[in-house]
């Protein structure tokens, strides 16, 4: 399970990064999606794989025999901060390219751009 979730974690951040790096706002919006994906599976994973596991201490329990309630809440943090930075960055990407009739994140379109706004 652990290789599984770890190849799960490295496809997800090569997905991510290699998106992130296209010349389209959509690809870089999905890119930062993938990377948020893999953080989350990493904080799952730094929790303990534990199935079954109670999150609440009992009497006459050991202390090994539960799982950890932080990681759980530290996604679900960060799954509705996500969703918000993805809803920004969306509206962001469509207002720019109303603006400027395209949706390259490419410097040097950017700058004829400006230079054509200046004239």
């Amino acid at each position: 399970m652990e290789l599984l979730l770890a190849s799960a974690i490295g496809v997800f951040t090569a997905a991510g990064v290699y998106l992130v790096l296209r010349p389209r706002t959509f690809s870089v919006v999905m890119g930062l999606s993938f990377l948020t994906y893999a953080i989350n599976f990493f904080l799952v994973s730094a929790g303990r794989l534990a199935v079954n596991m109670p999150d609440i201490l009992a009497k006459g329990k050991e202390l090994a025999d539960y799982a950890d309630p932080v990681p759980p809440a530290l996604v679900l943090t960060s799954i509705v901060i996500s969703f918000g930075m993805t809803a920004i960055m969306v509206v962001m990407g469509v207002r720019g390219y109303f603006e400027n009739d395209s949706d390259h994140v490419n410097i040097t379109a950017t700058e004829e751009i400006i230079a054509r706004s200046r004239e």
